[in-house]
């Protein structure tokens, strides 16, 4: 169950990033596609190469990172 609920927070994380990096111009409309782009290669690659959809989720969350960098040009304080 946890792992479910990791996966469904990172999907909402890197949907949510997506808007907010749209919104507020850090992601042009050409960026916004690459990554879903990416996104979606994961979505239908990740399971040829390993035989199940898990390993999607922390591809997802790995996106999720570069989104953070990109879209707040850094890591985010916890504090």
């Amino acid at each position: 169950m946890s792992a479910t609920l990791a996966a469904l927070i990172a999907h909402a994380v890197f949907w949510a990033l997506l808007a907010v990096g749209f919104t507020s111009g850090e992601l042009s409309p050409r960026g916004v596609v690459v990554v879903v782009f990416l996104w979606l290669l994961g979505l239908v690659g990740l399971p040829y190469l390993t035989g199940n959809i898990v390993p999607f989720a922390s591809y997802v969350a790995l996106i999720d990172v570069a989104l953070v960098f990109v879209i707040f040009k850094g890591d985010l304080p916890v504090t």
